[in-house]
């Protein structure tokens, strides 16, 4: 498939289905595009759409079934507008750092393919917005999703989740994210598997408890 360089070129390729409620479409939209005039699409259409299924059926349809409807912040980004958007401190990071993540059509370093989108989760924010604890919401996807990074913002509740062949299983808030209560990640391996009632404390109690967020080893077989 190569890349479209016509209008039904590009509506052909956004009519693409990643998974029963998501398009390639609802991922090409980005703000840096509109305003700056950069095309946000894929060099490699395969690639992306590959790694969009994957986002999509492993991570997003089943935190669509649990907690309602998603809104896509952000999603695909080509090299070229991201690249931009670093250089202007738009939010972006580096694309050495983003291949695999936000830049579908690329493998990154290690040859895997993985792909980012920053989702709103409606039902949390409202509850985020009264008060709840964001790491109410990471250890529900640490304990259900077999996601490969989460990155927690301010803004809604905004989280980065990725979707990555070898998933590295790290969870850390963005930048300006409140840190309500002591906490830290444990960063490299651990043996320790998610107590679940830290979800319903982490709603309840989330100025008390110290949360430990573990990444599994890959001996275990959860």
């Amino acid at each position: 498939m190569r890349k479209p360089a016509s209008v039904k070129g590009l509506e052909d390729l956004g009519r693409v289905r990643l998974s029963p409620s998501f398009y390639l479409r609802d991922f090409l939209y980005s703000e840096i595009s509109a305003i700056h005039g950069i095309p946000n699409i894929p060099d490699d259409p395969l690639l992306p759409i590959e790694a969009g299924r994957k986002l999509c059926e492993e991570l997003l349809e089943p935190l669509r079934n649990a907690f309602g409807g998603l809104n896509i912040r952000s999603g695909f980004r080509s090299a070229a507008l991201n690249d931009f958007g670093n250089r202007n401190k738009l939010n972006c990071a580096a694309n050495e750092k983003d291949y695999a993540g936000h830049i579908w059509d690329r493998r990154d370093v290690d040859g895997c393919m993985g792909a980012t989108a920053c989702v709103v989760v409606p039902w949390f924010a409202d509850r985020y917005a009264a008060g709840a604890d964001w790491r109410a919401l990471a250890w529900w996807i640490h304990d259900h999703l077999p996601y490969s990074h989460l990155q927690f913002f301010p803004k809604l509740c905004a989280v980065n989740i990725q979707w990555h062949e070898r998933p590295r299983r790290r969870i850390e808030p963005g930048d300006g994210q409140p840190r309500r209560g002591s906490f830290r990640v444990v960063c490299g391996f651990s043996r320790v598997k998610p107590d679940k009632h830290r979800l319903r404390r982490a709603f309840n109690a989330p100025h008390q408890d110290e949360v430990y967020i573990h990444t599994p080893h890959p001996d275990d077989p959860r």
